[in-house]
């Protein structure tokens, strides 16, 4: 299915499954939790969700590279120094927190099952294409990477 691979923002596929959570959680029963509970839970994922984000354009931006996961091919050099030390992708962990963040302020748990469809589809139409372009452009240094940093935690 090489027609979705690197055609659909990664930001627009987050937008799209919180669009779905929402829908399910119009169908399925709530979790009741406190608003302490439910304002902590959501406080903390965004501030993950922020700090991973920016981590990651903050490091783009060092190393004068593109930040456009639609045109991998186009990277000017390969960042693994900051927050790429512990993830090959912190924008789509990030995108994974503030999907948490939703669920939490939807009370769903059913919402949480949509969040795994998410990291399958970004995982196979956006990381695999960016990394086969990264190998090419980078080669050993890209592959040596690969073996020290996982790509999600």
């Amino acid at each position: 299915m090489k027609i979705l691979e690197n055609k659909i923002p990664p930001p627009l596929v987050g937008l799209l499954v919180a669009l779905l959570m929402w829908g399910l959680s119009t169908v399925t029963p709530v979790i009741l939790l406190t608003n302490t509970v439910k304002i902590a839970l959501v406080v903390g994922f965004i501030s993950i969700g922020v700090f991973f984000d920016l981590a990651g354009v903050i490091s783009f931006r060092m190393a004068k590279t593109t930040v456009n996961p639609l045109k991998p091919n186009t990277a000017s050099s390969l960042v693994t120094s900051g927050i790429y030390q512990v993830t090959r992708n912190p924008m789509y962990v990030g995108f994974v927190a503030f999907l948490l963040a939703w669920a939490s302020f939807l009370g769903s748990a059913w919402g949480l099952i949509l969040i795994p469809l998410y990291v399958a589809y970004i995982q196979f139409f956006q990381i695999a294409p960016e990394e086969r372009a990264l190998t090419i452009l980078f080669k050993e240094e890209f592959t040596d990477y690969k073996e020290k940093v996982r790509p999600w935690l």
